[in-house]
């Protein structure tokens, strides 16, 4: 599987550049699946549903399956978190996978940056950051897109990783 990530500080705009990349780049027939790192605890069961009664009760995984969909969740309890390889390895293959965050780490990327946040560019000191998405003009050694430029974006993406 080819692996690319979409990084940048809050409120870049690094969700909506995921969610066009998915609609763009499996509108091409290209499969994809994709990775989103959480800074916080979160949750996607509910409480006093079947399966979070079952997590609670100290289930180490509780895989929750319908004909629509399948959830597989872990409580880590107290395992570090897993590094992203790990998780990596658990997908069912795929053409692509995009990662949102993980921005430590060595995979290659795409910065998505607006103006309005003040934050200041990652990009300048990380080289596995290989082009910045911005809302406003930048001069920078590698490539620059306009942050709504999906198509322009996917090109890169695919281009890079030879698909």
């Amino acid at each position: 599987m080819k692996i690319y990530g979409v990084v940048g500080w809050k409120n870049a705009g690094k969700t909506g550049l995921m969610e066009r990349l998915v609609t763009e780049i499996t509108g091409r027939g290209i499969s994809v699946s994709t990775v989103k790192h959480a800074h916080h605890s979160f949750d996607v069961d509910h409480p006093g549903k079947d399966s979070h009664r079952h997590r609670i009760a100290g289930a180490r995984e509780v895989l929750l399956a319908s004909r629509n969909r399948i959830a597989l969740m872990h409580e880590l309890r107290d395992e570090d978190e897993p590094p992203l390889e790990a998780l990596l390895v658990r997908l069912s293959p795929v053409d692509l996978v995009l990662i949102e965050g993980y921005k430590r780490d060595a995979h290659p990327k795409v910065e998505a940056h607006r103006a309005e946040t003040g934050n200041a560019l990652i990009a300048p000191d990380d080289t596995t950051i290989r082009a910045v998405a911005s809302d406003t003009a930048l001069t920078l050694d590698r490539p620059v897109f306009d942050l709504d430029d999906t198509r322009a974006i996917a090109d890169f993406i695919l281009g890079e990783v030879g698909l």
